[in-house]
């Protein structure tokens, strides 16, 4: 087991933190689009003043500075749509603040990387999980010319790191820089316009407990009525009293639309944003709120009964039962999706495998063990070479968010979820796992191989199977420990031991009843040491 990693023990996955759902805003009027399109135009404006004041301070920022810039907003809006301002702001700063430095760690990581390589001969193997040298002179000099590039890098990097510097655009760099690329982006200019102009617009409020429905700001009432307060500049535009803008259009949540409902009715805080949409020309509405933190399933009690072990590919959920002793049950699942189009289309393909997963658990009523993945240090050219084809394959898979869908939408069914760490499930399950499993009806792959792996590291198992002891007449004595050794069971990953003496039943040379001198056709007189012994010349007969 030289050079192997050490395995992260497993732990259940706590259930999310906070729920956001979301619903269309129909029949509004064209009044009603005016009005929301003034309002996120003017609250954008100011975000976006307010971004750049932040952005300016750097790290020299205190809640002195926080209170001047809310008392400018406050004076150009109200209170409390500063205050929605001012956070999403500094929301913004921080998510830029961490990017900045998972940027940093990686142009670090593929600096060592490269260095590593060029200090290796030509053509070198590597030995103990580094990499070797590179394949010929051409790919060293290459290699050698990116390292100054990747170091030219990390000093302006780290240069904005430590000046507290980040790089933010409201609307997303993305868009900003398909403006000089529409033909390749697909888009005209009006409809390039249109989408820069609907994500810069501000039309979101913080919840307020305490307050009429959870939110002071923007409110939504059980009957699905939707009013907006209106800023100062725009207060002539309001056709309700106390400033505020009633839409003539009514929202209904269907999805969780109970839970919303009770929180509104004990005026607890609820979050609301509006967006629009230019390719389909709707406006949407989310509601967003925290959850109270829960405590998780203990471990013992997620293994009881067993479990069901799911190894995520890029087209597929691989799945098999196992019992509570880590031996696979029936037969594999495969839950299928597909991970092309547009976002949504796949955000749904996910959706739709990980309910007809989580459906398949809840009717065997077990918890699921996954694999804890995080491609973010792991696809960069540095670290797997020429392999274009895995690195698009990892790039393309979406760990992080499929992680998070199951994990949510888990809690929903009371299903507890055990996240493992990934360390040689495939290579193990298939080396130790498909083979003994494979039937003449049943032939499972690599992937099922390895669903049956996280599922025993998940119970506390070793993947490594063990063969059933040997019978009584075989050499061993039945010496062999079998799959079903406990895991608390001292030494059961451990070589059998050696038993003393010989390894078969029969006796060795010079050791039987019958078995004479054997050496004394070596020594002189032996003839005298058998006298009471001989042989007849002759057979006796008659």
């Amino acid at each position: 087991m030289g050079g192997l990693r050490e395995v992260v023990a497993s732990f259940v996955v706590p259930g999310p933190s906070g729920v956001a759902i979301r619903t269309g805003l129909k029949h509004l009027t064209g009044q009603d689009e005016t009005v929301l399109r003034q309002v996120g135009s003017l609250l954008g404006s100011l975000a976006s003043r307010d971004l750049k004041v932040r952005c300016a301070a750097g790290l020299d920022h205190d809640g002195e500075q926080w209170g001047r810039r809310k008392r400018a907003l406050t004076g150009e809006s109200s209170s409390r749509w500063a205050g929605s301002i001012t956070k999403a702001t500094h929301d913004q700063w921080a998510v830029a603040r961490r990017g900045q430095l998972a940027h940093m760690q990686s142009l670090r990581a593929g600096a060592e990387t490269i260095t590593h390589r060029l200090a290796q001969p030509i053509g070198g193997k590597g030995a103990k999980g580094r990499p070797g040298g590179y394949r010929s002179e051409r790919e060293w000099f290459a290699k050698s010319r990116r390292l100054h590039v990747l170091e030219d890098r990390l000093e302006q990097v780290r240069a904005d790191w430590e000046a507290g510097r980040v790089r933010v655009v409201r609307g997303g760099k993305k868009l900003a820089r398909a403006r000089h690329h529409l033909e390749a982006a697909g888009l005209t200019e009006a409809q390039w316009r249109s989408r820069w102009h609907a994500e810069r617009w501000f039309l979101q409020a913080d919840g307020e407990s305490g307050k009429p429905y959870g939110n002071e700001t923007i409110r939504i009432t059980p009957g699905g009525e939707v009013s907006i307060k209106l800023p100062a500049p725009l207060a002539d535009l309001a056709n309700a009293p106390h400033g505020r803008y009633v839409l003539a259009c009514r929202a209904v949540f269907r999805h969780r639309g109970e839970q919303w409902a009770d929180r509104i009715a004990a005026n607890r805080a609820v979050a609301y944003r509006i967006h629009y949409d230019p390719d389909r020309g709707r406006w949407y509405v989310t509601a967003s709120w925290q959850n109270p933190p829960v405590r998780t399933v203990p471990l013992e009690a997620a293994r009881a009964g067993g479990l069901v072990g799911v190894d995520m590919n890029a087209d597929h959920l691989a799945a098999w039962r196992l019992d509570a002793h880590g031996n696979p049950l029936g037969t594999p699942r495969r839950f299928d999706y597909t991970l092309t189009g547009s976002a949504q289309h796949r955000d749904a393909q996910v959706r739709h495998a990980l309910i007809r997963l989580l459906h398949w658990t809840v009717r065997h009523g077990l918890a699921l063990a996954i694999e804890d993945l995080d491609f973010t240090a792991e696809k960069t050219r540095e670290k797997h070479g020429r392999q274009k084809r895995f690195r698009k394959l990892i790039s393309g898979m979406p760990t992080a968010r499929l992680r998070a869908r199951l994990v949510s939408m888990a809690a929903e069914l009371s299903v507890a979820v055990v996240a493992v760490d990934p360390a040689y499930t495939s290579r193990w399950g298939t080396q130790h796992w498909q083979q003994p499993l494979t039937t003449t009806t049943r032939k499972p792959t690599r992937h099922d191989a390895a669903a049956v792996a996280i599922g025993r590291r998940a119970l506390g198992c070793p993947i490594r199977r063990r063969t059933a002891p040997p019978p009584h007449d075989r050499s061993d004595r039945v010496r062999h420990r079998t799959v079903q050794a406990r895991p608390d069971t001292p030494g059961r990953e451990e070589p059998r031991p050696r038993i003393p003496g010989p390894r078969t039943r029969s006796a060795g040379a010079g050791r039987g009843a019958k078995a004479g001198d054997q050496c004394a056709h070596n020594r002189s007189g032996h003839t005298t040491e058998h006298e009471s012994w001989h042989q007849d010349s002759l057979p006796l007969s008659f």
